[in-house]
């Protein structure tokens, strides 16, 4: 299955794009990364696709730490739902442990492992693929993050004592070493952030343990993905749906393929991408059709017809009644119409 990232690990691209003067949306359309992810954090697409997209940004403005630039800008905010999880925690220590729990809520590629031996602690970063997949990029995008949302949770004068990447160095370092705080060890066997094992006791100030708990089951329901690629089509069209974009190629550019594998995928799960879709605006369409004040030109746009004819068809079709009709009391005889 094609790994996926949340679009909230995209947050601030354009601003870092602009500032070293290539243009965001062209490089998204290169990268097969559709423009709207850059305003829906939830959006999930192929890690490929933004590993490529980080690359060329970085060879198109000759800026060999554009990956660190982005992390420097991302904050809380990147790590999309897991942060919820992450800020609630007592200690520093546990922080970054539930950020190991769930970092594949964010990035199905990644992993993280925290080794306490005597008085250091290690966190090492795993990213999908090796070091001939996981680009330069994408590495000190993910290490870079994490370094921030540990300097967050510290003192201000919080230092790591080591720095580990495992590509070659950059012709210049004067950028990561300010970035990180201390000397970066190139062509290392792992990426990896080492500190001293006191750190990790330090408490958090604002954190909330008593939420801790609950926002730890909604953050599990969130990340639940669907382990089919009719489950997967299904979840991306929940998303597209509202913003009326929602064709077989959208899908596909966020599933890193082409339509006729999209096509032959759900057929082995005995569907088909019409059948899916045609389900999915149905579960919309009753809940927008409710509220009586929706124009139904809006309607349609929200469940991708062009005009609002051919939504009163489509909705005749599978209702049996008019949209007229439905508001108007017949919504359970169409209902129990379509049991029987």
């Amino acid at each position: 299955m094609t790994d996926l990232i949340r679009s909230a690990s995209l947050t601030h691209y354009a601003e870092i794009a602009r500032s070293v003067g290539i243009d965001p949306r062209a490089m998204l359309k290169q990268a097969r990364i559709p423009l709207h992810c850059l305003e829906s954090p939830d959006l999930r697409v192929a890690v490929g696709s933004v590993r490529r997209l980080l690359e060329a940004s970085a060879e198109a403005a000759g800026v060999e730490e554009f990956g660190l630039r982005l992390a420097e800008r991302g904050g809380f905010s990147a790590l999309g739902p897991v942060a919820l999880v992450v800020r609630e925690q007592a200690t520093v220590g546990a922080a970054l442990e539930a950020l190991a729990r769930y970092i594949q809520i964010q990035n199905e590629a990644m992993r993280l492992e925290i080794d306490r031996r005597d008085d250091l602690v290690t966190i090492a970063m795993f990213l999908r693929g090796g070091p001939q997949r996981a680009t330069r990029q994408s590495r000190e995008l993910a290490l870079g993050r994490i370094h921030r949302l540990m300097v967050s949770l510290m003192p201000a004068d919080w230092r790591p004592l080591e720095v580990h990447l495992a590509h070659a160095p950059p012709l210049r370092r004067t950028y990561h070493r300010k970035f990180f705080g201390c000397d970066v060890t190139f062509d290392s066997e792992f990426d990896a952030i080492v500190c001293h094992a006191r750190d990790m006791h330090r408490a958090i100030p604002t954190a909330q343990p008593m939420l801790a708990s609950y926002v730890e089951n909604r953050v599990k329901e969130i990340g639940a993905r669907p382990e089919h690629w009719d489950g997967k089509v299904r979840e991306l069209m929940r998303v597209l749906l509202p913003g009326g974009n929602c064709t077989i190629e959208t899908v596909a550019e966020h599933l890193a393929c082409d339509r006729r594998t999209i096509h032959r995928r759900l057929r082995e799960c005995s569907t088909t991408f019409s059948t899916i879709l045609d389900a999915e605006r149905a579960d919309i369409a009753m809940r927008l059709v409710e509220d009586g004040n929706r124009p139904l030109k809006e309607i349609a746009g929200l469940l991708g017809f062009s005009a609002q004819s051919a939504l009163a068809r489509w909705f005749r079709g599978r209702f049996g009644c008019s949209i007229t009709d439905w508001r108007g009391g017949g919504r359970r005889r169409a209902m129990m119409a379509a049991r029987w």
